[in-house]
């Protein structure tokens, strides 16, 4: 058993101790397929703290020879599928954590030369009789082990673009380019490795990296293919654990839901599991990195960049073209490169049949409203309204309707720029501005069915201490008829359990003065 050749089991073993462990080893089926095929070459990208580094640990207690798993996978999934017995333990795995090789180096210029050095210096103890060289690269070496043995290898490499993400000098990244090319791209290696993994939080770099990793297979946070289920905690492993816990699932839907992958539900497990764990509902995720990455993005401002942020603020979702951009940290030349690398981070979700992203949840929309507040020039009048929504919220249940109109006049206008004033999206854009830090007690629906029709937006309250809202929007007509509209086609009936909690809200908007009206009724049964 070697620090690179070979580990042990010992890192999933603690994982699987934990107080929450989810099992996730039905993935290791999906390795078994690709194993020894076209498809053995295989990139997976996903954002920070889901889970990319235990899934390597996993595979490695699996394949590696330096350790027996039989009884550490006992419990889970995959002990019961006829795979399991047939690669267990038989393979010789390198694992490589770039980012901890990388962080840890003293001497990082000459990071590359030395990895190899050390697991040259395993390979040698381990296989003596292979005949290897001073001289070997560590592809050579592995082609003699193969040629004495016929053993092949398994290479596992975690955080494979942390050279990307640092920016290091010129020279360290070619020379990290020639050991990549060096173990993936040679035809003479490739009967000896049976399956190649790599992880990273960016997708293959095209301009630098993608000749060298061409033959990989990618499977992204845009496209995860086969391994959807495993990029993050599914729906249904969540709904499990609040059940489990006694937390209540609608709420924790709201906080970490919202990526979605194929027909999964995706949540991030870092976030899950500290929620879990502590008791509460918080921001997890953003306490392990730097909302930064949002505003140092957004900063660059292409053209329309703000327009659509304000818009994905107000919950709309905006069209991205993903296609261009290069999965670099610093070939930005449009909103669309932005957006699609906040997409890589996680900070926007994206859909991938309708080609369109959004903020996927409130944790995440937290950490935007971070970022905006170091823009002040660009967002202040955005930083302005999310401060000020808790206040309207407050003056809604009080039936305040000067209040509303008034902060509905703001949003709109902000939320409109440079899309057309009087467009029926647009107001309903500016509700949801205005309105944003509803999103933190309600699930809100827009054209909801309910009644004898459609609600223009219906606010759903997480906790039932809470008044469920309806509002209808009237453009040049009356505050009063749009009260009326919610009765006569009994809009409420689907939330006739509210009554006595129930806010019948009604706008209209008038678009020569471009001011907006409002009058507030409590439900009652025969209002």
């Amino acid at each position: 058993m070697g620090i690179y050749l070979n580990p042990g089991n010992e890192n999933f073993k603690e994982t699987t101790k934990s107080n929450i462990y989810v099992d996730k080893t039905g993935m290791i089926r999906i390795m078994n397929q690709f194993m020894d095929s076209g498809n053995k070459y295989v990139c997976i990208s996903r954002p920070r703290r889901f889970g990319k580094t235990i899934a390597g640990n996993m595979l490695n207690a699996y394949y590696s020879k330096g350790c027996d798993s039989r009884e550490l996978f006992a419990p889970y999934k995959i002990a019961s599928n006829p795979c399991f017995s047939e690669k267990l333990n038989k393979y010789n795995v390198i694992k490589i954590d770039m980012n901890s090789e990388y962080q840890n180096s003293l001497d990082k210029e000459n990071l590359i030369r030395d990895l190899t050095e050390e697991i040259k210096d395993e390979i040698v103890a381990a296989y003596p009789q292979a005949g290897i060289k001073e001289k070997d690269s560590l592809a050579k070496c592995i082609l003699r082990v193969y040629a004495s043995t016929g053993e092949t290898f398994i290479i596992l490499m975690d955080e494979y673009d942390v050279l990307v993400r640092e920016q290091v000098s010129d020279d360290l990244f070619q020379e990290y380019l020639s050991f990549l090319n060096g173990l993936f791209k040679s035809d003479t290696l490739r009967p000896a490795i049976s399956l190649a993994y790599l992880t990273g939080i960016l997708p293959v770099v095209r301009d630098k990296i993608q000749s060298k990793l061409n033959n990989f297979r990618e499977y992204t946070i845009l496209s995860a293919g086969p391994l959807a289920e495993f990029t993050g905690f599914t729906g249904e492993e969540v709904q499990g654990l609040c059940q489990k816990y006694g937390v209540d699932y609608d709420e924790c839907r709201l906080w970490y839901d919202g990526y979605h992958l194929k027909d999964y539900e995706v949540y991030n497990p870092e976030s899950v599991v500290r929620c879990l764990e502590e008791e509460r509902f918080g921001s997890y995720w953003g306490q392990t990195s730097s909302y930064e990455a949002i505003s140092d993005r957004i900063r660059q401002n292409f053209a329309g960049t703000r327009d659509d942020v304000v818009r994905m603020l107000a919950g709309e979702e905006i069209d991205v073209d993903v296609s261009s951009f290069l999965n670099t940290m610093t070939d930005f030349s449009s909103k669309d490169d932005t957006f699609s690398y906040l997409i890589h981070l996680g900070y926007l979700a994206y859909d991938l049949e309708q080609g369109t992203c959004r903020i996927p949840n409130k944790e995440v929309r937290e950490e935007w409203f971070r970022a905006l507040k170091k823009i002040p020039d660009e967002y202040a009048v955005t930083t302005q309204i999310i401060q000020s929504s808790k206040e309207l919220l407050t003056q809604t249940w009080e039936g305040n309707a000067e209040a509303v109109a008034k902060a509905l006049d703001i949003s709109h206008i902000h939320v409109t720029s440079n899309r057309s004033y009087n467009n029926e999206d647009a107001l309903q854009s500016a509700i949801y501005l205005a309105y944003i830090y509803a999103l933190n007690r309600y699930t809100v629906v827009r054209e909801m069915t309910t009644g004898k029709g459609f609600a223009d937006v219906v606010f759903i309250p997480i906790k039932k201490e809470d008044p469920a809202m309806i509002i209808e929007l009237k453009r040049n007509g009356s505050e009063g008829s749009a009260l009326e509209q919610i009765k006569e086609k009994r809009y409420f009936e689907s939330l006739s359990h509210y009554q006595g909690n129930l806010l019948f809200v009604g706008i209209n908007y008038d678009e020569k003065e471009k001011t907006h009206s409002c009058r507030i009724e409590t439900f009652k049964k025969n209002g």
